[in-house]
Parts: structure tokens; C-alpha cells; sequence
């Protein structure tokens, strides 16, 4: 261990093609990156311009896309200048931060997952306590919880990754820098590292979920009790997005993080991770918008509010 140095930057991989295939792949991403950012820009405008979307259901979708704009912004543009530029190389304190921020934002999102599915449950199974629970205080505090929380948990994670040392070889088989592939560089015992990171993944992982399950569960058993099934269609309606988002993201996590880290080889790795820090971010909105007819048209919306309050 003396005679090693400790190295101060790494070299991320990418995708090893050739240079009409790494053509494809930048035009590819660039144009993922741009639909993903304008469509969650869109949300967000709407969200906020149409008083009949001040709803909480569209406060925390609002979040969520503010949220998937960061999410997708900490590795794409990082992503698209190695394209670009050949540099491939990126300094240890980078990639730290890197870590930092792509891990909190996805922390952050199970916990606002699970505060949808929380508010989705109060409004089938509690319709007129709804109201009266689920507050804009109420709303704000959730909200705040699912960063702090979020931010909080990667800061413990990451500092323990942070303290090992790295003496090569230093390339990252990945296209940014993930848990996975940086603890496998390290020439120093990872085991307390890897421990702590497994378990707070579970904690953020199966605690939200379980929160999800339980939400549906008795959202589903109140929907079977009810006796109009134009009651059962709305309820369900309103619920249907959420849960195709929840499916998406947390199989794509669970598979990733909530396991021990040597199992699956990197380039698998890889294309999961293509998936859930690139193209889930773009699905969200689409699946959000197609599935919601008060984010498709917030103007026959709000007139068919203000002529039911009006009967």
C-alpha cells in the first residue's frame, strides 16, 4: 500500500463504438436530453398557470418534474461533452459530487413516489376528509421531507465512498460516475463502505415502497366496494400514471441497488442504468400527460369546474 498512489481522477468508459456508432449514440442522447427537459419545463408551466391544477396531485407532479430535470442534467451534459470533446476523463472531486447529486435526486424520488401514492390513497379511500388532511401546509412539509430526506441519505452514503482510497487501475466501465463501479476501483477494504450503502438502498428503497403497496392495496379495496363504476373508472383514472411511473422506476432501481454489488457484469450495469437515469425521465411526463385529460387540456378543465360549482 505505500509503494501505491493514490490516484485523482478517473476515466469514464462510456460506450465503446465505433465513430458512426458514437455519431448515432450523441444524436441519440442530445435529443433525449432536449425532449426530457422541455417536457418537464411544459408540466411545470402548466401546473403553474392554470389555477384548476393547484391541486396537490399537480404540486407533486410538479416536483417530480422539476426533479426529473436535475435527475437527468447530472449525467447527460457530462455524458454529451465526452462525446463531443474525447475527454473522458473526469477528477475525483467531480465525480464525488456527480455521485452525490445523481444518488440524492433518486432518493429523492422513491420518497416522492410514496407521498403521491399517499396522497392518492387520501383522496379514493378518505374523498371528504381529503381536503381538510392534505393541506398546502401539509403538501409543503411532504415535499421538504423528500429532499431532505433524500439529500440527507446520499450524504451518508457517499461520505463513506468518499473516504476510501484509489490507487488504480482508474477507468469507470460506466458512462458516469455510480456506486457500483466506483467502489470496485478501490484498493482499500469497501466492506463497511458497501455495507452501509446496501442498507441505507434498502431503507430508501422498501420503506417508500411499502408505503406504495399499502396505499394501493387500500385503494383497490375501495374501488371494488364501489357501486358506480363511473365512480370506479375516476378513481382508477387518477391513479393509473402514478402507478405505471412507480413500476418503471423502482424495478429498474431495485435491480440496480438493492443487491450485493458484484453479482451482474458492468455492461449489463449499463444499459439498466441507460434506462433509469436517461430514458425514465422521459417516459414520465409522456405517461403523466397521455394519461391525464386535466395536463392534456387544463382549459375544458377548468370550465367544467366552474360550470359544476355554478349548477
Amino acid at each position: 500500500m505505500k509503494n501505491q498512489t493514490t490516484i485523482n481522477e478517473f476515466v469514464l468508459l462510456g460506450f465503446s463504438y465505433g465513430l458512426q456508432g458514437q455519431t448515432v449514440l450523441f444524436l441519440v442522447f442530445l435529443v433525449t436530453y432536449m425532449v426530457t427537459i422541455t417536457e418537464n419545463t411544459i408540466i411545470i408551466f402548466v401546473v403553474n398557470r392554470n389555477h384548476c391544477l393547484h391541486k396537490p396531485m399537480y404540486y407533486f407532479l410538479g416536483n417530480l418534474s422539476f426533479l426529473e430535470m436535475w435527475y437527468i442534467s447530472v449525467t447527460l451534459p457530462r455524458f454529451l461533452f465526452g462525446f463531443w470533446s474525447q475527454t473522458k476523463s473526469i477528477s475525483f472531486s467531480s465525480c464525488m459530487t456527480q455521485l452525490y447529486f445523481f444518488i440524492s435526486l433518486m432518493c429523492t424520488e422513491c420518497v416522492l413516489l410514496a407521498v403521491m401514492a399517499y396522497d392518492r390513497f387520501l383522496a379514493v379511500c378518505h374523498p371528504l376528509r381529503y381536503p381538510a388532511i392534505m393541506t398546502h401546509k401539509l403538501c409543503c412539509q411532504l415535499s421538504i421531507l423528500s429532499w431532505t430526506g433524500g439529500f440527507s441519505i446520499s450524504l451518508v452514503k457517499v461520505s463513506f465512498i468518499s473516504r476510501l482510497t484509489f490507487c488504480g487501475p482508474q477507468v469507470i466501465n460506466h458512462f458516469f460516475c455510480d456506486i457500483s463501479p466506483v467502489l470496485n476501483l478501490s484498493c482499500t477494504d469497501i466492506s463497511l463502505a458497501e455495507t452501509v450503502d446496501f442498507a441505507l438502498a434498502l431503507v430508501i428503497l422498501l420503506v417508500p415502497l411499502l408505503i406504495i403497496v399499502f396505499s394501493y392495496g387500500c385503494i383497490v379495496s375501495t374501488v371494488l366496494c364501489m357501486p358506480s363504476a363511473q365512480g370506479r373508472r375516476k378513481a382508477i383514472s387518477t391513479c393509473t400514471s402514478h402507478f405505471s411511473v412507480v413500476i418503471i422506476f423502482f424495478s429498474a432501481t431495485l435491480f440496480m441497488y438493492a443487491r450485493p454489488r458484484k453479482i451482474h457484469p458492468f455492461n449489463l450495469n449499463k444499459i439498466v442504468s441507460i434506462f433509469y437515469a436517461v430514458f425514465t425521465p422521459t417516459l414520465n411526463p409522456l405517461i403523466y400527460c397521455l394519461r391525464n385529460k386535466e395536463v392534456k387540456e387544463p382549459g375544458k378543465c377548468c370550465i367544467h369546474l366552474q360550470n359544476r360549482q355554478g349548477g
